[in-house]
């Protein structure tokens, strides 16, 4: 029984991955959120903790949507999946959203009713992208637009992580939120284009890829330019906080990789080298949250 679910994270949802760039994310956003406020005091541990589990939480319950809403399509063009192959079943995952979303509510009560509404705001959402929005066939024959419809999820977790901070301790939203949630929305696009390119040999029938959409040269350019758009907003919302200069060099370096990677892809696309551009997309937000969270360093 463990063995199935240890070999079902594994595949699906790595554990150790997912939640070393979560918690970079949720100290990242949560020190910007008290910056932006005027407080320069660590985070709140228990503050970081709802964050964390909260936000954990959510990218697994958007796993698991994914799992019910492409269910026909695995099976038709990779039934190598676990649930396609029978290691879990879309009931137990649909027990472990629940089960997910009751510790969601519990910690949200236990901080402060306050942090309920961004909660059912992420919930809503994610209920919406379960469904399509209620279009599905309109959607797929548009993937631009599949793209930036399933993003916005990430500014609205962002305002969940920041909202530990800022409505638990019963202030006002801090001033330049918006270009940290615009930061998140342009980061989310660079991962998700990141993790869907691929050498044409690695190219599968039925599965969709921005590669074989666009072509792999297009497609490594088009993720190099939201990473560029990513970098600007994240110094602008350095910037609010008077951290911009660490954080240029820091994303300098980082886009300087980004751009090496990059290169080496589109000169020459070998099999298994599209997930060159997906190491870096995680190491690029490691960084980026990284850089936000060290503004705690500086001297008010």
């Amino acid at each position: 029984m463990a063995n199935r679910w240890w070999l079902y994270q594994n595949e699906r949802f790595p554990i150790l991955r997912h939640g070393l760039s979560i918690a970079a994310v949720c100290f990242g956003a949560m020190v910007y959120s008290l910056r932006s406020r005027s407080h320069f005091a660590f985070p709140e541990v228990s503050a970081l903790l709802v964050a964390f589990v909260g936000t954990f939480i959510f990218f697994l319950q958007l796993r698991i949507a994914d799992e019910f809403k492409d269910y026909d399509e695995d099976l038709a063009h990779r039934p190598y999946r676990p649930v396609q192959r029978g290691l879990v079943r879309l009931s137990e995952l649909k027990c472990l959203a629940f089960a997910g979303a009751g510790i969601q509510f519990g910690l949200a009560l236990w901080t402060g009713p306050h942090i309920l509404l961004p909660l059912f705001i992420v919930w809503a959402y994610m209920l919406l992208m379960t469904k399509e929005f209620f279009v599905p066939n309109w959607l797929k024959r548009r993937p631009v637009v599949y793209l930036l419809s399933h993003m916005l999820i990430m500014p609205l977790i962002y305002f969940f992580i920041t909202a530990c901070d800022w409505k638990a301790a019963d202030a006002a939203i801090p001033n330049g939120l918006h270009w940290l949630l615009g930061m998140g929305f342009f980061n989310g696009i660079v991962i998700e284009i990141g993790r869907k390119i691929r050498s044409p040999l690695d190219e599968e029938h039925g599965v969709a890829t921005y590669s074989a959409f666009w072509g792999p040269e297009r497609a490594a350019l088009v993720w190099i330019g939201v990473l560029i758009v990513t970098m600007i907003f994240a110094l602008i919302a350095a910037h609010q906080i008077h951290f911009t200069v660490p954080m240029a060099w820091l994303l300098a370096v980082s886009i300087l990789a980004a751009l090496i990677g990059a290169g080496r892809f589109i000169y020459y696309p070998a099999q298994g080298r599209g997930k060159l551009i997906e190491h870096i997309s995680g190491g690029w937000t490691l960084m980026l949250h990284f850089g936000m969270g060290c503004a705690l360093l500086s001297m008010p």
